[in-house]
């Protein structure tokens, strides 16, 4: 698939879905709390969608049978929303994409539900460190390498894991375009990013293990050591200078 340089249009249909994915997420974190489920979490993004006449990304993607991905704790990524209570301690990521008149964005925070530990702050902090690192490399002709060394440096000043075989990735007229962007690499190598390309910035890290495997659903990919996993997501507009942040 040929990443692809997006038109004026397409450019401003992706501000308005990512205003919306924004703005829904805010509203998901402030009702992820103790006792409330991810299912119910789920139900909150699929009506707020409604209000903006948009559609889910990720719903049927290959699929998925839900509105938005949700991990807690060792989960990674592409947890399926269900009636699991959340409670004090866990951390949640919340990935969600939005298709708003044809194209779609990407996002992704975790949370602290209640009092988490030192360690799961660190995680936290860092892996969002990492994403705004990596956000500071970007303009017209950067290489996808020195997104993953940005990331990656970040990660291991938190004396982190980068998850090796998940990251980032070109986003716009589909969930996933090219390029792939692992969150490590060498600076100077790999695909040049050109302005009017979008992509999707994820930096995915674990406390202790690099290491994944599937869960029985055959989504959710879990950690191989069962320490808690934190996942930081933007949808980014090349331009000649830098990068807009579309989904802040």
């Amino acid at each position: 698939m040929k990443t692809q340089i997006k038109t004026d249009e397409e450019i401003m249909h992706m501000r308005q879905s990512g205003k919306i994915l924004h703005d829904i997420l805010v509203i998901l974190t402030r009702e992820a709390k103790p006792g409330v489920t991810t299912k119910r979490l789920d139900d909150i993004a699929a009506s707020e969608l409604k209000k903006h006449s948009a559609k889910a990304a990720f719903l049927g993607y290959n699929g998925f049978p839900a509105s938005i991905c949700i991990s807690v704790n060792e989960e990674i990524v592409h947890g399926i929303p269900k009636e699991r209570e959340l409670i004090d301690g866990d951390i949640v990521g919340l990935d969600f994409g939005v298709n708003y008149k044809g194209m779609i964005t990407d996002s992704a925070v975790t949370i602290g539900i209640g009092k988490i530990s030192r360690d799961q702050q660190r995680l936290l902090d860092y892996t969002k460190k990492a994403l705004y690192s990596a956000i500071d490399v970007l303009k017209d002709g950067v290489r996808v390498g020195d997104i993953g060394e940005a990331v990656d440096k970040q990660l291991r000043a938190g004396n982190l894991k980068v998850i090796r075989n998940l990251g980032g990735h070109g986003v716009g007229h589909q969930v996933h375009e090219d390029p792939i962007i692992l969150n490590f690499g060498h600076s100077g190598t790999g695909e040049t990013l050109r302005a009017g390309m979008t992509i999707a910035i994820e930096p995915i890290a674990s406390i202790s293990t690099h290491d994944t495997y599937l869960a029985d659903d055959g989504w959710t990919y879990v950690t191989s050591d069962g320490s808690m996993s934190a996942q930081f997501e933007h949808t980014i507009l090349i331009t000649r200078s830098g990068a807009e942040i579309l989904t802040a």
